[in-house]
C-alpha cells in the first residue's frame, strides 16, 4: 500500500512539473527567435563591459554575483578538507624523492607555470581564459615541487593571508559598485570613467573584469595548492 501511494505521488509530481513546462513553452510562438537574451548580450558586451570575450563579460560581469558564490563554495570546499586534514604536526606521506629527471624539471619548469597561469587569469577578458583555469595551472606548478622532494611545502605564511586578502578583494570591488552604482558589482571602472575605451581588444581594457580575474586567479591558486598541502601529508607520531 504504501509502495503504491509513492508511485502515485511520484506520477503526480511529473505530471505538474511537465504541465508547467508546457504551459512556459506554449507562451513561445512557434518559429520565433528565442534567443534573446544570448543576442542581446552578443550586441552589447563591448559597449557595456569593454571585453572583447563575451564568455567572461558573461561570467564576471553580467552574472558577477554568481562567479562569487562559485569561488564562496570552492573555499567551503577547501576549509572542508582543511578541517578533516588538520594536524598540528604532520610531515610529508612520500619517503623517496623523485627522479633526477623530475627534479630538474620541476626546477626548470615551475616558474613558466607560474607565468603561465598568471597569463591566464590576467588575459581573461580577451581570450579564452579566466581566473579558475589561470588558478589551478598555478596550483600545479606546486604539486610537482610536491612531486619532487619529500621536504618541499607551501609558504603557509604567504598563502593563507593572500587567500583571504584575494576574496576580501572580490567583496570589496563589489560593494564600490553598489556605493557608486546602486547595486553590487556594478562595473564602476568601465561604466563610471570608461577605462580601456580606445584599448578595447587590448590588455588594458575590459573595465573590472581583468581585476576581478586576478583577484579569483590568486584566490583558486592558494586554495587548491593548500588542498594539495593536506592530502599529501599525515600525522606525526610522538
Amino acid at each position: 500500500m504504501v509502495s503504491v501511494l509513492k508511485r502515485s505521488l511520484a506520477i503526480i509530481t511529473l505530471l505538474i512539473i511537465g504541465y508547467w513546462l508546457a504551459q512556459g513553452l506554449a507562451g513561445v510562438p512557434f518559429g520565433q527567435d528565442r534567443m534573446l537574451v544570448g543576442k542581446y548580450y552578443l550586441e552589447n558586451v563591448k559597449a557595456q563591459t569593454g571585453a572583447v570575450n563575451a564568455v567572461t563579460a558573461i561570467v564576471v560581469n553580467y552574472r558577477g554575483f554568481d562567479t562569487l558564490g562559485e569561488v564562496t563554495v570552492l573555499f567551503i570546499a577547501s576549509t572542508g578538507v582543511g578541517a578533516l586534514l588538520w594536524r598540528r604536526k604532520k610531515r610529508r606521506t612520500a619517503k623517496t624523492e623523485g627522479s633526477v629527471v623530475l627534479r630538474t624539471g620541476s626546477e626548470l619548469l615551475f616558474p613558466f607555470i607560474l607565468m603561465f597561469g598568471t597569463y591566464i587569469f590576467i588575459h581573461g577578458h580577451l581570450t579564452p581564459g579566466g581566473g579558475f583555469p589561470g588558478g589551478a595551472t598555478i596550483a600545479t606548478a606546486f604539486l610537482i615541487l610536491y612531486m619532487a622532494f619529500v621536504d618541499y611545502e607551501i609558504p603557509h605564511r604567504l598563502f593563507e593571508p593572500l587567500e583571504g586578502l584575494a576574496g576580501m578583494g572580490y567583496v570589496l570591488v563589489g560593494l564600490i559598485g553598489l556605493a557608486i552604482g546602486s547595486y553590487f558589482l556594478f562595473d564602476w571602472i568601465w561604466q563610471t570613467w570608461h577605462w580601456g575605451a580606445a584599448n578595447l581588444g587590448r590588455l588594458f581594457s575590459g573595465g573590472f573584469i581583468p581585476i576581478i580575474y586576478t583577484l579569483i586567479g590568486l584566490k583558486v591558486g592558494t586554495e587548491l595548492s593548500g588542498i594539495v598541502d593536506s592530502m599529501l601529508t599525515e600525522e606525526v607520531r610522538e
